[in-house]
C-alpha cells in the first residue's frame, strides 16, 4: 500500500497540473470501489474548478471551488496517472481497463485512476465537515507538522502497553506513517519495535521524532519507494527502496553496527531480523535497536 511519501509525492504531481484547472469531463466507469462512488459523484463534478490540492494521512485532498472536497485514497494498488494533452492529440491513448476515473482538464490532459483491487476510495464532502468525516476525524498529528514533537509524541504513548511499532501505526497516535517507515525510523532511533511504547519519553521520544521527519522527508525527495504497483503521475517509480537500512533487508548486515563486521555467513555477525508483529514483518537490528 503506498505511504505517505507515495501519497505526498503524488499529491504534489497532480498540483502541478490541476490547480487552477477546470474539469470538463469525468468518466466513471465503474458504480464502486472499495465502497460506491457518491450520488450524482460526475455531475457534481464536471465544470468545477481545482482551487488546490493537499493531503492529510494518506488521503489526497482537492479543493474545487464550490466549497467540495474530493477525498481519495489510493488503497493498495491505486495510481493517478496525468497523460498530457500532447499524447492525445494525434492518437488517443486507450483507457485501461482498471482506469476506473478520469478527469479531463480544459488544458486537454487527463488523470486516470487506475486500482486494479479496488480497495481505493473516493468521496465528496462539504469542506466545512471535512474534519468530521469517518475517515479523518480521530486521526492524531501530521508527523511533518509542528504540531508533532517529542512531548506531543510522549503524551500520546503514555500508558500504552502495546509494543512501539504498532503504536506508531495507530492513526490516532499520528497520522499517516506505515510499515516500510516506521521500521526505517525505529531503526534511525535506535528504538526496538518491541519495546512497550509508554517507556518512549523524553529523549527517546525526541530522537523518535527527528528519525520519522528525517526518513519522511528523504523518502519524499526520492518520489517514495516503488514495490508492485505504485508510481508517480507522470509513470516513473520512486527509488527510495534503494535508501533502505532495514526493511526488506532480513539475514543482511546492519548498516550501523555490522558494517565491516564479517559477511552475513559468519558466525556472529550483526544482522537484519525479521519478526511478525500484528501480521505485518517487521525488520530491525536487536543490537543497536534497544
Amino acid at each position: 500500500m503506498p505511504e505517505l511519501p507515495e501519497v505526498e509525492t503524488v499529491m504534489r504531481g497532480l498540483r502541478v497540473r490541476l490547480e487552477g484547472r477546470r474539469l470538463v469531463k469525468v468518466t466513471q466507469r465503474r458504480p464502486n470501489l472499495r465502497f460506491p462512488f457518491p450520488d450524482n459523484f460526475v455531475q457534481r463534478l464536471t465544470g468545477r474548478r481545482v482551487e488546490s490540492l493537499s493531503r492529510r494521512a494518506k488521503y489526497i485532498q482537492m479543493q474545487l471551488d464550490d466549497g467540495q472536497v474530493l477525498l481519495c485514497h489510493l488503497g493498495m494498488s491505486g495510481r493517478m496517472i496525468i497523460i498530457d494533452a500532447s499524447d492525445l492529440t494525434s492518437e488517443k491513448s486507450p483507457w485501461e481497463a482498471h482506469d476506473h476515473v478520469i478527469f479531463e482538464t480544459d488544458h486537454g490532459d487527463e488523470v486516470r485512476f487506475n486500482d486494479a483491487r479496488r480497495f481505493g476510495v473516493m468521496d465528496l464532502i462539504d469542506g466545512d465537515k471535512l474534519d468530521e468525516h469517518k475517515l479523518l476525524s480521530g486521526l492524531g498529528p501530521e508527523p511533518l507538522g509542528n504540531a508533532f514533537n517529542g512531548p506531543e509524541l510522549a503524551r500520546r504513548l503514555e500508558g500504552k502497553r502495546s509494543p512501539i511499532k504498532a503504536a506508531l501505526l495507530d492513526q490516532k497516535v499520528v497520522a499517516g506513517l506505515g510499515n516500510i517507515y516506521v521500521c526505517e525510523a525505529l531503526h534511525i532511533a535506535g528504538l526496538s519495535p518491541k519495546r512497550q511504547a509508554y517507556t518512549v519519553q523524553g529523549q527517546r521520544a525526541e530522537r523518535l521524532v527527528s528519525a520519522v521527519r528525517d526518513v519522511l522527508g528523504r523518502a519524499i525527495e526520492a518520489g517514495g519507494s516503488s514495490l508492485r504497483d505504485y508510481v508517480q503521475v507522470d509513470g516513473e517509480l520512486g527509488y527510495f527502496q534503494h535508501d533502505w537500512v532495514v526493511y526488506g533487508r532480513e539475514g543482511e548486515l546492519c548498516r550501523r553496527c555490522g558494517k565491516g563486521g564479517g559477511s552475513p555467513d559468519d558466525a556472529g555477525a550483526v544482522v537484519v531480523r525479521r519478526i511478525v508483529q500484528s501480521n505485518r514483518s517487521t525488520f530491525y537490528c536487536a543490537s543497536c535497536q534497544r
